[in-house]
């Protein structure tokens, strides 16, 4: 009998190499189903590997469920089979991950901790006790705790110092940082965790290194998070390059692997055919020896169509080779987010550094490259235009979710560019593709609606719909519990009602500045400091307090400059402070100031502060009595203000601008689908993005009311559950 199980083993290994799944699923189900009984050990191993096909090549997760716990119970009547043990408490485990069943999943893993503890100190349960403490990390951020879910980690963490394993000890270290980036309790520790992984990276040997790719990309990106919160923008540029090198290295990889592939496959082909004679056939068996050890050494990947058990594929999509990320050794083998989510990370991360730096012309080829990748990870999902939120399978919820929040950031990204640049239509049809998903996937985008609200705002403000940009300010701040995220919708109201300009308004925006001007440094970095004293040194402008006004933007306009380096920002800080100066009649220090602030403003193609620029240096040439500079400068202030006018009226003019200003709350269908709801809510922290995102304030034209403030990265603070 155990000759007809490797048979029928050895067939099902033949289909799926030929990728006929339910054939090879049906050869095991054979033994599992015949009247002769098996020996218990060999049903054990077909039924897992029933449940890992199932698994890597379908949604059918209750199908592999309850194979692996019915080998859970065989496996109890057998004394040893560690390995096995281990590898069904594993996939099962991941199983009860997949359908969001928590508390099962904790059991489950506590038992394979009991297992791995009870049989030694043997190097293969060491590396188990860090695969189950891997996942047990997982599950207890699920629930939200995060001290826990620490606690996991740093077991698993001295599991691999223990082995000596430096590489394994990496991939612990940087995953106590992301639970420590996901909650800030305490700037030291968060501190310590990244110091600790830059010693334990530069213990690893360079060579090493290059190999660990899934880390690399990891650690880079858990280091940009940290600078970005910190809002460190000049220490985080250089990994960002280095980010944008290794993905590079990497894609010139993957496609040698490819072609590799395509040539062992020939190979393979003429070693099948028969009648090949003795000499031809060694040399063919010696170049595949080759090609096989070549790729095994760059990506670990396994050619004998048994790749290893763990973990599932993300999204259940069979990848080709090289199109993995892998951050451990077996038996975790793990990947944070599958490679073509990190690719698109990184194009984000080069659209976050380079917006602010007025690089518009490489933020649209990045997004666009990153909508591109995305849409095609979402159509491999099953996800296409017609796709709502209620017609995902489950198993496919979250990895759908990691993929749609992605594609929502690259779109507010591409609303702020347009609206920097006074692309009122571009930057309507960037945002109603955002109402649009958030519409079909109210449950999965549900952090995204504040954004929206926030960035309805953003656009109502630019097109001079003052009033409504307070009311979609001040909703967005409901529907977020970030304290981060409120002060800064507070800041955009308060700009809004000074544009607004009669006196109730001035008195709303002081009730709103006057509470967060006290809180705001209490935050991380200094983004929401440099807004709250942009709104404060409008306010005090309008009331006169000149002085008092110029000493508070000179303070944001150094904290700008120093650590968040957005040049539109920079730009209005010193246009706000060029008038201060021409209305104390330093007229030296406005000129200066004036020409620095109209650079800029024409270097980031800021229609709106240009104009603002040029009406305060038409005011500085009139006083200063030079007529020809007065009569040139307006007549570029009326060719600017004409461009924008036009591009007002078509703004006005197109059939979603009402959509998008009008004072109601987008409505969507509740499904109160409870599975897609326990999906979501079970977040792990492989997919937790805790991305800065970047929104922008508007501010007042002393003459022209679609002046604005440009744009501040203000920073998710919330906990970003995919």
């Amino acid at each position: 009998m155990e000759a007809v199980a490797e048979g029928l083993w050895g067939l099902a290994d033949y289909h799926e190499n030929k990728g006929e799944i339910g054939k090879a699923v049906k050869c095991l189900e054979a033994i599992c189903q015949s009247q002769v009984s098996f020996f218990p050990i060999v049903e054990v191993k077909t039924r897992l590997r029933i449940a890992t096909l199932l698994l890597k090549h379908s949604h059918n997760v209750n199908h592999a469920k309850a194979h692996l716990e019915r080998s859970q119970l065989l496996l109890k009547s057998i004394p040893s089979c560690f390995e096995l043990k281990c590898r069904a408490y594993s996939l099962l485990s991941q199983c009860y991950h997949l359908v969001g069943a928590i508390l099962p999943q904790k059991q489950i893993l506590q038992k394979g901790l009991e297992l791995a503890a009870s049989a030694g100190y043997e190097i293969s349960m060491k590396l188990w006790s860090c695969n189950f403490n891997s996942q047990l990390a997982n599950a207890l951020i699920i629930e939200g705790d995060y001290r826990g879910s620490i606690s996991a980690l740093e077991c698993g963490y001295a599991c691999a110092r223990e082995i000596g394993y430096p590489e394994l000890q990496m991939f612990f270290a940087t995953s106590i940082l992301h639970v420590h980036l996901m909650q800030w309790d305490d700037d030291k520790l968060v501190e310590q965790a990244v110091n600790k992984c830059n010693e334990i990276w530069e213990s690893i040997d360079s060579n090493k290194r290059q190999q660990c790719i899934g880390l690399l990309f990891y650690n880079e990106l858990l280091h940009i998070f940290y600078r970005l919160r910190l809002c460190d923008y000049k220490n985080a540029a250089p990994h960002v390059d280095k980010l944008d090198a290794a993905m590079k290295a990497d894609m010139q990889q993957t496609q040698h692997m490819q072609e590799m592939m395509k040539e062992l496959n020939a190979l393979n082909q003429s070693l099948s055919r028969s009648g090949l004679h003795y000499r031809e056939r060694a040399a063919l068996s010696e170049k595949q020896a080759l090609i096989e050890e070549q790729l095994r050494s760059m990506n670990g990947f396994s050619l004998n169509g048994r790749e290893s058990l763990e973990p599932v594929y993300f999204g259940n999509v069979r990848r080709t080779p090289g199109d993995k990320l892998q951050m451990a050794p077996p038996p975790i083998d793990g990947e944070w987010l599958p490679k073509s989510a990190v690719y698109a990370l990184v194009d984000l991360m080069a659209v976050i550094f380079g917006r602010p730096k007025g690089l518009f012309k490489e933020c649209g080829k990045r997004i666009q490259s990153g909508i591109s990748i995305i849409q095609d990870e979402l159509v491999k999902l099953g996800i296409t235009d017609a796709t709502r939120e209620v017609d995902l399978q489950h198993s496919a919820i979250w990895m759908a979710g990691v993929y749609l929040m992605l594609l929502m950031q690259f779109l507010e990204n591409k609303v702020a560019v347009e609206l920097t640049r006074a692309e009122f239509v571009e930057a309507q049809e960037a945002l109603i593709q955002m109402k649009t998903l958030f519409m079909r996937f109210p449950t999965i985008l549900q952090a995204s609606e504040c954004i929206i609200e926030m960035l309805r705002g953003q656009y109502s403000h630019s097109v001079g719909c003052y009033n409504e940009a307070t009311h979609h300010y001040i909703e967005a701040a409901k529907l977020t519990d970030s304290k981060s995220m409120q002060v800064m919708c507070q800041v955009y109201a308060a700009v809004s009602y000074i544009c607004i300009g009669d006196a109730e308004s001035s008195s709303q925006a002081l009730d709103l500045i006057r509470p967060v001007y006290g809180v705001m440094d209490s935050f991380v970095g200094v983004r929401e400091k440099t807004g709250v004293l942009f709104a404060y040194g409008l306010l005090l402008m309008k009331q006169q307090d000149l002085q008092e006004a110029r000493n508070r933007l000179a303070r944001g306009l150094q904290l700008t400059h120093g650590y968040l380096g957005n040049l539109q920002l920079v730009s209005q800080y010193l246009t706000i402070l060029g008038s201060l100066a021409l209305a104390l009649h330093d007229t030296v220090q406005a000129r200066e100031i004036l020409r620095s602030s109209l650079t800029l403003a024409k270097k980031l193609y800021d229609i709106p502060t240009q104009i603002w620029v040029l009406s305060v240096l038409t005011g500085l040439y009139q006083e200063l009595g030079e007529r020809g500079n007065e009569m040139e400068n307006s007549e570029y202030q009326t060719k600017r203000t004409e461009e924008l006018q036009k591009r007002l009226a078509d703004a006005h003019a197109s059939i979603h601008h009402i959509e998008i200003v009008d004072k109601t709350r987008i409505e969507v269908l509740q499904y109160n689908d409870l599975d897609i709801k326990r999906a979501m809510a079970g977040s792990s922290m492989g997919a937790n993005l805790d991305i800065p995102e970047s929104i922008g304030l508007r501010a007042p034209a002393p003459t022209l009311s679609s002046t604005r403030l440009g744009d501040i990265d203000t920073g998710r603070r919330g906990k970003r559950r995919i």
